[in-house]
């Protein structure tokens, strides 16, 4: 139960910025609990957005709630996968042989098309959850389950790709999980699905998100890292925000 706890924390404090001032010890064992929570931490993350707007929704306009969430969404994990959002476009957009892609998501310096790759994510979501904020309020539980398993898809790739280097943080990640980590990290998602078993559409979508990027990031980068695996989270929560606004307003609707 310690290692639990210690594992779980660390997770908060590298996928967050919800303070904890606890300082945890990191070894093997704290290391692969703190991945085995990934998707418990995703679910802490929804709960806050969920319960801040239940608390704030009777006082503001759909457009400044909208707009709240948003920044709340982007506040609470400090950019961290954002900014592996905008290495991996300008990566992609150079169009560079490999070596040189592995060098522009070094830099720290952000390139034109970071910025436009950034700019149209945070558009997108913003116009999905007013979108969906307006088909019905029940479905800001969707946001529940997509950020939970969005996590739980860091996990996959971890798990099933190889890194890119030998060395860097995805690579120590790695180096302390195993396969059978993962049946830990499914089962919170499991009970969310359970109790939002109107949003299981989401199931089959991720699974073929992991699919499809998975070869992706084989196909242009041959391996997987911290900035991809950021990336994956960002992606990972538009395409469900996506799928749930097609989904209740095209075969629901």
């Amino acid at each position: 139960m310690k290692q639990f706890i210690y594992g779980f924390l660390l997770a908060v404090q590298f996928l967050t910025r919800v303070p904890v001032s606890f300082q945890c010890p990191w070894n093997k064992q704290t290391s692969r609990w703190a991945l085995r929570s990934y998707p418990l931490v995703g679910l802490l993350l929804g709960f806050i957005i969920v319960f801040t707007f239940y608390i704030l929704q009777p006082h503001l306009s759909t457009w400044m709630m909208t707009v709240l969430l948003i920044t709340l969404w982007v506040g609470l994990t400090g950019g961290l996968h954002l900014d592996g959002w905008m290495d991996v476009a300008d990566a992609v957009g150079s169009n560079a042989p490999l070596q040189k892609k592995w060098e522009i998501m070094k830099d720290p310096h952000v390139g034109s098309f970071g910025i436009i790759a950034l700019l149209f994510l945070l558009i997108w979501k913003t116009v999905l959850i007013y979108s969906l904020l307006n088909i019905g309020y029940g479905l800001i539980f969707s946001i529940i389950l997509i950020m939970a398993t969005t996590r739980l898809c860091t996990v996959i790739l971890l798990i099933f790709l190889p890194t890119a280097k030998k060395e860097g943080l995805a690579a120590v990640w790695k180096a302390n999980i195993e396969r059978t980590d993962l049946l830990f990290a499914i089962v919170p998602v499991v009970i969310v699905v359970i109790y939002l078993d109107q949003f299981l559409i989401l199931i089959p979508a991720y699974f073929l998100f992991v699919i499809f990027y998975g070869l992706w990031v084989m196909k242009a980068f041959k391996g997987i890292n911290g900035d991809l695996l950021g990336t994956a989270i960002e992606g990972g929560e538009l395409w469900g925000l996506m799928i749930v606004w097609i989904y209740f307003s095209f075969v629901m609707g």
